[in-house]
């Protein structure tokens, strides 16, 4: 069996070698010539998967290592019977901790106290759903809007999206889609935008195009937005220079880029592809990840200054900050080989472990802020001196 894949699936080569011979390629340079004569495709988000590349293949199984699926065309695979996995929820943590980095630096940037603020979170699936349950641990008053689950719940706790608009942050996490009663595309428009409270925070960490970059650079210049977090861009990766210029924090796309998440959703579709070809899976999780670097941290924080402490906390496991500088250094390239250098900060980007991985040892019995560590993610124990 013929297996080709994104070089930028961590592992995927010693992993997939059980089941078949395994080439990788650059996820952009996945053409149809390349998979001309392979059985299986294993990509990432920015290879699209449809008719123009899979059309004159051999594959008859498709997987993507990604929560999200809307680069792949899944009626074709459907219509052509070719098989298909995805990995929901595997790099959801990673992105949610993105985002408590974030805020967390947004807040230490304008002197902001979390706790109380409250935060509109739109997309309330794998990914807002778990922001959700860290913001409400910082003491954030949470708002979720999610057309899509509202229908299938009818739970109240989905609200509809005017009521969002008088939130002190909004963040997104939203699938792409072009149409329906729940398009997503362009949502955060001119009308979103102009609907906002005054000096907002606003954190983009789903899909580019989510976004229109021109009514976002017009809401900056008004002054609306106090500041605003983006992961993601439209057009990557020939992003716009002005935009990135403008934002306080912007990163090359890698909320969900935790070698963590990473790992488990190449876990999550070797298994369905094993399933698929009624092999048995020979790799788990644990035979990949490594010890973590920073697997136990001591603070003793000051009174009446938990939000310094988790802030400290969550630096020493990730600085969001380092991601900032990297892709800044993009506005200095000349404009050919921007996108390049895109690509590159994502296929070379460093190890990043999960809060998980670290437990915190807090000094003087700190309980209120134990809670809100673990409620972010870390392991917690309090030495009582």
């Amino acid at each position: 069996m013929k297996i080709i894949a994104d070089a930028n699936i961590p592992f995927v080569s010693e992993c997939f070698s059980s089941i078949g011979q395994v080439g990788t390629v650059a996820g952009r340079q996945i053409t149809p010539e390349v998979i001309a004569d392979a059985d299986v495709l294993l990509v990432r988000s920015i290879t699209p998967v449809n008719a123009d590349l899979l059309a004159d293949s051999n594959v008859r199984f498709v997987a993507t290592a990604t929560i999200g699926f809307d680069h792949v065309d899944i009626d074709f695979l459907r219509r052509n019977n070719i098989g298909f996995a995805s990995a929901p929820g595997s790099n959801a943590n990673s992105a949610a901790e993105y985002v408590i980095a974030g805020l967390l630096d947004v807040a230490q940037r304008y002197d902001l106290d979390l706790e109380g603020k409250s935060i509109g979170i739109i997309g309330a699936g794998n990914v807002g759903g778990r922001v959700a349950k860290k913001c409400a641990a910082l003491g954030m008053d949470v708002l979720l809007n999610d057309p899509p689950l509202h229908r299938q719940t009818g739970d109240a706790k989905y609200r509809p999206l005017k009521e969002l608009f008088d939130c002190d942050f909004i963040t997104l996490h939203t699938p792409l889609t072009f149409e329906g009663p729940d398009k997503t595309y362009h949502l955060a428009d001119e009308s979103f935008f102009k609907s906002l409270k005054e000096r907002c925070v606003f954190v983009n960490a789903s899909r580019g195009d989510v976004v229109d970059s021109e009514a976002l650079k017009a809401a900056m210049r008004s002054g609306r937005l106090r500041a605003v977090v983006l992961d993601v861009w439209e057009g990557e990766p020939d992003i716009d220079t002005g935009l990135l210029k403008m934002v306080d924090i912007g990163t090359p796309h890698i909320a969900g880029y935790s070698l963590d998440g990473k790992i488990a959703g190449m876990i999550m579709i070797y298994r369905a592809a094993c399933e698929y070809f009624g092999l048995e899976p020979e790799f788990d999780l644990k035979d990949f990840l490594p010890e973590p670097a920073v697997p136990q941290l001591k603070l003793n924080p000051t009174a009446g200054n938990e939000q310094a402490a988790l802030l400290e906390a969550v630096q020493k496991v990730y600085r969001i900050d380092h991601d900032d500088t990297k892709l800044r250094h993009l506005i200095d390239k000349p404009a050919e080989k921007q996108g390049e250098y895109f690509d590159s900060l994502r296929k070379n980007y460093p190890v990043r472990r999960e809060f998980h991985n670290t437990e915190v040892i807090l000094a003087g019995g700190k309980s209120a802020l134990a809670e809100k560590l673990a409620g972010i993610g870390f392991k917690t124990t309090q030495s009582g001196k």
